[in-house]
């Protein structure tokens, strides 16, 4: 378990991502601006992504994904040689070149449903593994919302994934409810209420509500105006268990972590 939480700052080289203050073009000075920003601003891990996974977001072929992270990610590790970095896909492949291109751990959106040789992958990789919660794929997944009791089935779901984990040889296993992902506002909000039932998983639990919609609609407002409701849930993720909180904006997030230890130290 990690001793304090983490921040994971977001980097989007996608032209599509529901937040348009995260898209940065791949191989710019741009994406080196933004990352010595989020490192200078207190990120412990630097997620790049190059397939936005925001519901019913455009296919994006392998090759175009490959194209849009490994270089930037030599970048990054060439320019920031003591950043984390994760990748962000769920293709075994693109995790496969991300590693090899420096990248220290793989985070999946699908912990493996879209891809069986991923979690294969990156048991041979040795390297850490964030898997997250989610039905169908970013085409269908808000299409599949329909669930008994949603906490229960999301804890067996992780049960399953982490022995196949342990299977093939993957040590640190990370969790991700999926808030956002197959699920309605309601059901957000729900398994943000419950997230302490997840810590008896005993792995760490990452968390990413960073201006989705289930802050945004609720509220009547645009993404671009949903960093007071962000700060406010990351504060309820922190107190109910979260070990990393994955955001747009570093700076913001660190504060609410130095704020919750004074509560909880």
């Amino acid at each position: 378990m990690l001793n304090e939480p983490w921040v994971m700052g977001i980097l989007n080289l996608t032209p599509d991502s529901f937040y348009a203050g995260s898209r940065v073009n791949s191989g710019s000075s741009q994406i080196l601006d933004l990352a010595e920003k989020m490192i200078t601003n207190g990120a412990d891990i630097l997620d790049v992504g190059g397939y936005s996974s925001r519901p019913s977001a455009d296919f994006v072929s392998e090759e175009e994904e490959l194209r849009r992270t490994i270089g930037t990610i030599e970048h990054l590790k060439k320019h920031f040689p003591d950043s984390m970095i994760s990748i962000d896909t769920f293709r075994s492949k693109v995790a496969h070149e991300a590693v090899l291109a420096g990248a220290d751990l793989v985070n999946d959106i699908s912990a493996g449903e879209l891809d069986p040789e991923m979690i294969p992958t990156v048991g041979g990789l040795g390297v850490p593994y964030i898997a997250m919660h989610m039905r169908g794929n970013p085409q269908t997944m808000q299409e599949k919302t329909d669930y008994g009791n949603i906490i229960l089935e999301i804890m067996n779901y992780f049960s399953k994934k982490i022995k196949d984990c342990r299977k093939y040889g993957i040590k640190d296993v990370i969790i991700d409810p999926g808030l956002g992902f197959a699920k309605t506002l309601d059901q957000n909000y729900c398994i943000l209420r419950n997230l302490a039932y997840f810590k008896t998983i005993q792995v760490p639990i990452l968390v990413g509500l960073s201006r989705k919609s289930m802050i945004y609609k609720k509220l009547g407002i645009q993404p671009e105006n949903a960093l007071n409701g962000t700060t406010a849930l990351n504060m309820a993720a922190l107190i109910n268990g979260a070990n990393i909180l994955r955001v747009h904006d570093v700076k913001e997030a660190n504060e609410t972590i130095k704020l919750y230890k004074e509560l909880y130290p």
